[in-house]
This record gives structure tokens, C-alpha cells and sequence, in this order.
């Protein structure tokens, strides 16, 4: 119903503004003390119809390609980059509709027209106030045209920014809607892809790589735990099948660290295999290697602790 008086009204606008223009003074039906008001009132209704068509019809133009593109799939990069091009072209060209319409309409009174051209004249000083006065407006407007050729971003991108992950939602001219992983909203300026650094996980695919810290003593086994990961990496879909390494990444004088490096196809896979890959390595070296869980330990040499003794001894003495 509501996409049926989305072209309704437009249609009843065309139809009063002909009847204004045409029947009203052609059939004389108000004083001629009328006409001149009721020729404007329907050249106005004549041009807001028209750019209400316009947008009515490239908004059923976009859903009609839009429908043919699948964002949902695991390989939708180019639909995403076309999505995010369309998307900041249509903000365009509503708001060129909208500023035609606007000046068009301005333009049928007089006094409208003899302030244009005044301002006009003066073009170089007002270009001047009206820069320094907009500047801010103006750069983020660029920059959201910018976004749209060069697509450092796009829709439904992976990115961390402020130190927050989330998924690109919304791309204006203006703005970006950051959709965050527990549903918050991070609305950043157009501007901020461009001065301040960011990551982007989709930027050429969504594959990822993610990695797993384990904490242990000396005792481990490591080509155990490298048996264990495959086994674990190939009983689970969330695995891609790119990657699988277990390595010794550093030994200090309480244990070892060791980092198993995993492949996802993208990143909430990756979570999700990071978390399950966590919780399986943990429970099979406390079945398998409990003397191996990091402990602190503390030795005594005999004569240090005979030593230890005697100087206890002498202190409570």
C-alpha cells in the first residue's frame, strides 16, 4: 500500500497542478486577481511533482537491480562494491533533484530572481563567505564521493576502528554506519577513512587468519599437541583447509609459548574456530599432559635449606 501512494501522489500533484494552470483561468472560475497566484502555486506543484517522480522512480529502479545482486553469498565482493557505489550515486543525484527543484521554484518569484542575480554579480565574495562558512561540509562531502571511486571501504566490509570490530552497515555522503558485533552503532564522519588509520579484513577477501596462545611447561609433548590440532581442524566445518601450523614462539624461564596458526573463510569463522580450537588444546593437555599445565616451581638445594633453617632458628631465638 505504502509503495502504491509513493506514485499516487505525485500523479494527484500533476493532476491539481495542470488544473491551475489550464482550468483556472481558461474557465475563469476565481477572480483575475487570482490567476497570477494560482499560476505559481501550479508551477510549483508541476516541478515537486516531477522531482517526486524522479526519486520514485530510481528508488523501484535500485530495488530492481539490487534484487539481482546476492550480498549473502561468501564471494560478494563485487556485489558489495557495486552496492556501495550505487548507494552514495543515489545520494547524489536525490539531492541535485531536491536543489534543482528548490531553485526552479524560487526562480517564478521576481523578487527571487533579481536576488540571484545580484548575488551573481558578487559571485567572487560570496564564493569566498560561503567557502569558509561550509568548508567542513564540503570536505565531508568530498570525501563521500571519494569513497565512492576509490572504495576504501564498502558495504558490509569487516573493519576495526576505534578499536571496535564491527561490519560497514550504511554509506552516505556525509556519514558511515559501523554496525558493531554487539549491535551498537558507530556513526563516524565520511572524512575519518581518510585521516585516520583503520583496518579493513575484507578489503580484497573475506579469508582470515587466526591464532590460538597456549601456556605451557617444558614437559609437553609438541608434536602431540600438532596431531591433536589436525585432528581437531579437520572434525570441524569452521575450518577452511589453508592453514594449520603449531609453533614454539617464545621459552622463558616458567614455560614455553606456543601459537597455532588457523585459516577461516571469514572473520566470525574465525572467532568461532579460534574459541573451539582454545577450549579442545586446553582439555586434551589436562587429560593428557596435567604435569604439563604451567606451574611455578621453587627448589632448595640441601645446604641451602639446612642454611634456611638455621637462620629461622636464630631469628625466632
Amino acid at each position: 500500500m505504502k509503495k502504491i501512494i509513493k506514485f499516487i501522489i505525485p500523479f494527484l500533484l500533476l493532476l491539481i497542478a495542470v488544473y491551475f494552470l489550464v482550468f483556472v483561468e481558461k474557465r475563469e472560475l476565481v477572480s483575475p486577481d487570482y490567476y497570477n497566484f494560482f499560476k505559481k502555486a501550479g508551477s510549483i506543484l508541476l516541478i515537486v511533482s516531477i522531482a517526486w517522480s524522479l526519486m520514485a522512480i530510481l528508488r523501484a529502479f535500485k530495488k530492481v537491480i539490487l534484487s539481482k545482486f546476492d550480498t549473502s553469498k561468501e564471494d560478494n565482493l563485487r556485489q558489495r562494491k557495486f552496492l556501495t557505489q550505487f548507494n552514495i550515486m543515489e545520494s547524489i543525484i536525490y539531492f541535485l533533484i531536491v536543489l534543482i527543484a528548490i531553485g526552479a521554484s524560487l526562480m517564478l518569484f521576481e523578487e527571487v530572481r533579481q536576488l540571484g542575480i545580484s548575488l551573481f554579480a558578487s559571485a567572487g565574495v560570496a564564493g569566498i563567505i560561503i567557502g569558509f562558512a561550509a568548508q567542513k561540509l564540503i570536505a565531508t562531502v568530498l570525501a563521500g564521493l571519494q569513497i565512492a571511486i576509490t572504495q576504501p571501504i564498502r558495504i558490509d566490509d569487516v573493519v576495526v576502528i576505534e578499536n571496535e570490530w564491527g561490519r560497514i552497515e550504511e554509506i552516505t555522503l556525509t556519514y558511515v554506519v559501523v554496525k558493531i558485533w554487539d549491535q551498537r552503532r558507530l556513526v563516524v564522519p565520511s572524512t575519518y577513512f581518510f585521516e585516520k588509520p583503520f583496518q579493513n579484513w575484507t578489503r580484497t577477501s573475506a579469508e582470515i587468519l587466526g591464532t590460538v596462545f597456549l601456556y605451557t611447561d617444558y614437559h609437553v609433548s609438541f608434536d602431540a599437541l600438532r596431531k591433536e590440532l589436525t585432528r581437531l581442524l579437520e572434525s570441524t566445518p569452521l575450518w577452511d583447509k589453508r592453514v594449520n601450523v603449531l609453533q614454539v614462539t617464545d621459552a622463558k624461564e616458567y614455560g614455553v609459548e606456543i601459537r597455532a596458526l588457523v585459516s577461516a573463510k571469514d572473520s566470525p569463522t574465525a572467532w568461532d574456530l579460534r574459541v573451539f580450537i582454545r577450549e579442545k588444546m586446553i582439555e586434551f593437555i589436562q587429560k593428557n599432559y596435567p604435569e604439563s599445565l604451567p606451574r611455578t616451581r621453587v627448589v632448595f638445594e640441601q645446604g641451602e635449606q639446612k642454611s634456611t633453617t638455621d637462620l629461622l632458628n636464630k631469628t625466632k631465638a
